[in-house]
């Protein structure tokens, strides 16, 4: 694997996700308490012996780039890194990345460097777990051009998602963005029983969806950026390449989620606290990597918590009820609190209690008494004495409050908010 390069692209403004990118990129974005998504693509790619990886960054990087310093360092001997590589201004071009595509041709450089035979791909805001040596097996074995990883999905799902069109050997032949009619769909159906016939129980699903994550021969990729000026890899360079080049698939069947809404984010989230989780973090030999923080074990006292993650460094008060949800670091938790349904980002740090508060501000974390239901919680905030942060009577999809959002049907409370005593939407 030492001849293989990993991009991971660090994602645009993330509008979907707002207000939790309002201050950070998709990317940086904590997931299930106490990691970042972009320590999943980077986990996989240290569990597939890719250590060779390279971030490609551009919008509210700050703390991104420093969760990647304080987090992945290699040894002096084995040749590996995770290095940054944000949008800058050169002599060739003063211009900000104009897309996915754009962003890998303005680093070329790093892909044109000798001992390089293939370039990996990848998405910073995606949640599955993958063995890219057998992607680079496939692409290997196949003599393909271009590899792109796809999961079977059923033809109720297949509109939203770009869909494959393959042929027996596995070259793909076509391919639909988001079809949304019989006969959109009918051009690029898969058989089930072909897709039995790679390993993979098809259980009726009859499209194959992109993933986003692509393997390509280096020589030809550099060729591509350079003798063209498309700027997206999904809308332009791959639809081109299945015209041009020998392209195939590389089937999938784990569990895969794009975190690209605050619906989707609020889901996967959630899911991760049920008894059987769809992404389990307990592998052995494949763990997610994250940051190594020297923080406490939580502590509890006279608390009832069902269904729950709980992450390092909590405060727990007698009589509160956790249902259903995700605690961060540090989150501090008053007594007789109420949480259901929800996810609670937690706190950078620890509050200094000897401190004056002339402000009398509640203290960071939930105080006694509040309740919290279908909800996300960004990092820092103030949920005052016998607050109620729930949904109510407010049936709009999308709606803007003096402290907190609406979206996708979610409370979203932004980073650092202080929601006084008795505060109630």
């Amino acid at each position: 694997m030492k001849n293989v390069v990993s991009l991971i692209l660090g994602g645009g403004k993330g509008t979907r996700l707002f207000p939790l990118t309002q201050l950070r990129s998709k990317p940086a974005v904590p997931l299930a308490g106490k990691y970042r998504l972009i320590d999943i693509p980077i986990s996989n790619c240290i569990n597939s012996e890719l250590s060779r990886i390279y971030l490609i960054t551009q919008f509210n990087s700050v703390s991104l780039h420093r969760h990647i310093r304080q987090t992945y360092k290699f040894d002096s001997f084995g040749g590996g890194f995770v290095e940054i590589l944000a949008a800058q201004q050169t002599m060739e071009g003063t211009d900000w990345y104009q897309g996915t595509a754009d962003a890998v041709r303005k680093n070329i450089r790093v892909i044109e460097q000798s001992g390089i035979e293939y370039v990996l791909i990848l998405s910073g805001d995606q949640l599955y777990r993958m063995d890219y040596q057998k992607m680079l097996q496939t692409h290997i074995e196949s003599n393909a051009d271009v590899t792109i990883a796809t999961v079977p999905l059923s033809s109720e799902q297949a509109s939203a998602f770009g869909i494959m069109r393959v042929n027996d050997e596995g070259r793909v032949e076509g391919f639909l963005e988001k079809p949304q009619t019989e006969e959109e769909l009918a051009m690029v159906r898969t058989s089930p029983e072909w897709i039995d016939q790679q390993g993979i129980e098809s259980n009726g699903r009859d499209c194959l969806a992109s993933m986003g994550i692509y393997l390509f021969n280096r020589d030809l990729l550099v060729d591509l950026l350079k003798k063209t000026e498309y700027e997206d890899f999904g809308k332009e360079i791959f639809p081109m390449s299945i015209r041009t080049h020998q392209v195939h698939a590389h089937l999938f069947d784990g569990y895969w989620e794009d975190i690209g809404t605050i619906r989707s984010f609020y889901d996967a989230n959630l899911a991760l606290a049920h008894p059987k989780p769809p992404f389990d973090f307990v592998v052995e030999k494949a763990p997610i990597y994250s940051r190594p923080r020297f923080l406490p074990p939580t502590r509890c006292e006279g608390v009832k918590i069902t269904r729950s993650l709980i992450a390092d460094g909590c405060e727990i008060d007698e009589g509160s009820v956790i249902e259903n949800s995700v605690i961060g670091l540090r989150c501090r938790i008053g007594k007789n609190v109420t949480i259901r349904n929800s996810v609670l980002m937690g706190a950078d740090f620890y509050q200094d209690d000897s401190k004056a508060n002339p402000d009398n501000l509640p203290p960071i974390g939930i105080d006694e008494g509040a309740y919290i239901d279908g909800a996300i919680v960004d990092k820092n905030c103030r949920i005052g004495k016998n607050a109620r942060v729930e949904l109510k009577g407010h049936t709009d999809q999308d709606f803007d409050h003096t402290d907190v959002l609406i979206r996708d049907g979610i409370i979203v409370v932004p980073k650092g908010t202080v929601l006084p005593d008795g505060w109630q939407l």
